[in-house]
């Protein structure tokens, strides 16, 4: 294949990973946390950067030094994906239970955001609560959790360069072009989920807390779900 023709397929196979159950698992609760639709954007585009950043970086070497990723190497990387993905979705409900916590749209300073909010401390009614609070800068969670999926991906990821490139430089254009397809991927996706979200705060209160159930639950179960198939993956290998 040419590299005009393998460029286009790199970046549409990457926007299309970035749609991935685990993927979206974990950056739905991470979507979750404080911020406007710009916020919640640039959050999605920095775990497809972190995606990116570690397949380039681990697949680019992978190939320059002729080396392999074992079954084993790469069961366990998905399993420590389905731990985190366990753990965001924990937090998430745990976060909600502790501080009374619901999907909130306000404005101040001239900006309308979405956020998780709490009113665990007010002291008045939640009509009456002045909202004030900090935001907390999340975008290098996001990018942590875009490392660990990428470090994860990386096996499949080179099983499919190694098929439809000829060269080094081809590899490493296809590493490089794919990873910016996840990013944009995952940048649509937070952009598309901030929509229902906004919708959802306008709702009765316990559409909203059903919001952040859902999103906790769903992240539970599919993190399990990793954990169970690539642990029997890894018991299988050490037999």
């Amino acid at each position: 294949m040419t590299l005009f023709a393998i460029m286009p397929l790199a970046f549409v196979i990457g926007m299309g990973h970035a749609l991935e159950t685990d993927h979206l698992a974990a950056v739905s609760n991470m979507l979750t946390k404080k911020g406007g639709r710009r916020a919640l954007i640039a959050r999605g585009a920095f775990w497809g950067l972190g995606h990116t950043l570690a397949l380039f970086v681990l697949c680019s070497a992978v190939v320059a030094l002729g080396l392999t990723i074992s079954g084993r190497v790469q069961a366990g990387l998905e399993f420590a994906v389905g731990v985190m993905i366990v753990f965001l979705g924990a937090q998430t409900l745990w976060q909600m239970y502790r501080d009374r916590v619901h999907v909130h749209v306000h404005e101040h300073d001239g900006a309308a955001h979405l956020h998780l909010h709490s009113h665990a401390a007010d002291t008045v009614t939640h009509r009456e609560s002045v909202h004030d609070h900090t935001h907390r800068a999340t975008n290098l969670r996001a990018l942590v959790v875009g490392l660990v999926h990428g470090a994860a991906g990386s096996g499949a990821l080179l099983a499919l360069t190694i098929s439809a490139t000829e060269t080094l430089g081809q590899a490493l254009a296809y590493f490089a072009v794919f990873g910016l397809g996840s990013m944009a991927g995952m940048a649509a996706v937070s952009m598309v989920a901030s929509f229902p979200l906004s919708l959802a705060q306008r709702s009765t209160l316990w559409v909203r807390r059903a919001t952040g159930l859902s999103i906790g639950c769903a992240a539970l179960w599919v993190g399990a779900m990793v954990m169970f198939e690539n642990g029997q993956v890894l018991q299988s290998l050490a037999q």
